[in-house]
């Protein structure tokens, strides 16, 4: 089980720092264009959102792999899982559809499980 966590962990921060780098480098026009959900909000509202997708990579994994301060990990996906809930509701709200917000409902449940195994029977 600690392998799986371990795969999930690094699946989950590779599309999270992805999606965070998009939302930090992309003009706002392609943001829209890619995302229609980003004309709902500010600039730097989404910058922010980037920003804290990057910080919850980084969360899931680089305490992990140093050893120092383990509770970030967990702590980290739990953030996560709360960003993508949000995320989904964004989706739900704008009209988007079921398939507009299934990603973000996978990654919220695929953050939940770190969250919940890291925390309790597989801690680091």
């Amino acid at each position: 089980m600690n392998i799986l966590l371990w795969i999930l962990a690094f699946a989950l921060a590779a599309v999270f720092a992805g999606s965070g780098a998009v939302k930090l480098m992309s003009t706002r026009d392609r943001q829209i264009d890619r995302t229609p959900y980003v004309e709902d909000f500010p600039q730097n509202v989404i910058r922010g959102i980037g920003v804290l997708e990057i910080l919850g990579a980084a969360g899931l994994l680089i305490p992990a792999l140093t050893g120092i301060a383990t509770i970030l990990v967990p702590m980290a996906a739990a953030g996560l899982a709360i960003t993508m809930v949000f995320a989904a509701l964004v989706h739900i709200r704008r009209g988007d559809g079921a398939r507009a917000a299934l990603p973000s409902i996978v990654l919220a449940i695929c953050s939940v499980a770190v969250a919940w195994s890291r925390f309790g029977p597989y801690p680091l």
